[in-house]
């Protein structure tokens, strides 16, 4: 998957997450870290509220947190 640039600076945040693999992923820049991970907590619970009163069939999801660092983006390791 390839993220914007445009604009982008070191340390900048993003969250991407893709609702039904392998349909197109949708990205949100968030101010921190810990902001990220509140954001795809949020979307994996939704998903799940929605698969548990049938609201979404049987799917397959994926998300993530990005942070851009000398040009790239690069994927935010869990700390625990």
């Amino acid at each position: 998957m390839t993220l914007s640039t445009k604009n982008a600076r070191d340390g900048d945040f993003k969250v991407w997450w893709i609702p039904q693999v392998p349909g197109a992923p949708f990205e949100v820049p968030v101010p921190t870290r810990d902001e990220g991970v509140r954001l795809l907590n949020t979307l994996a619970a939704y998903d799940l509220f929605q698969l548990a009163h049938h609201i979404k069939p049987d799917y397959s999801n994926a998300g993530g947190l990005v942070v851009f660092r000398s040009g790239e983006w690069e994927d935010v390791e869990d700390e625990t």
